[in-house]
């Protein structure tokens, strides 16, 4: 028979597993001053949110030619190149994740731009597209109608 502690477990395993996924990866990481201290995630993090349904926004911000070629389900083209005149394409509510395959700091650049247009939603997938493809995830190709 369990004691009525006992029947509390589950939801305390629980709430820890929910902690773990919405828990931002940066959190409580040390960080140089000069870095942009960004909201990010890793692929498998993205990965589970395609998993269990939740609608995720993917903006690839590679260059239209790469776009085309292979990316993220249902990602949306906003090379970085043509971000500040492209970015009122990217929503302002919902759940966004940036990728690219280029240098950090030009990632970072892109979230620091976004974070000063008012963007709170949005976050940057670790590794870039190069970890996505890396761990075998879905990929489409092709042009979008």
């Amino acid at each position: 028979m369990l004691r009525s502690t006992d029947r509390r477990a589950p939801y305390a395993l629980l709430l820890t597993c929910l902690g773990l996924l919405f828990w931002p990866a940066s959190a409580g990481a040390e960080h140089d001053q000069d870095a942009l201290i960004a909201y990010t995630l890793t692929p498998e993090r993205a990965k589970l949110f395609l998993d269990v349904g939740e609608k995720v926004i993917f903006i690839d911000l590679r260059p239209a030619t790469e776009f085309r070629k292979k990316r993220l389900p249902g990602a949306r083209s906003v090379p970085k190149s043509d971000l500040e005149k492209q970015f009122g394409k990217i929503p302002r509510a919902g759940r966004v994740i940036i990728y690219c395959d280029c240098p950090a700091k030009e990632i970072d650049a892109a979230y620091a731009f976004l974070e000063a247009k008012g963007y709170r939603n949005v976050s940057v997938m670790e590794e870039g597209f190069a970890g996505w493809v890396k761990r075998k995830y879905p990929v489409e190709s092709g042009l979008i109608n």
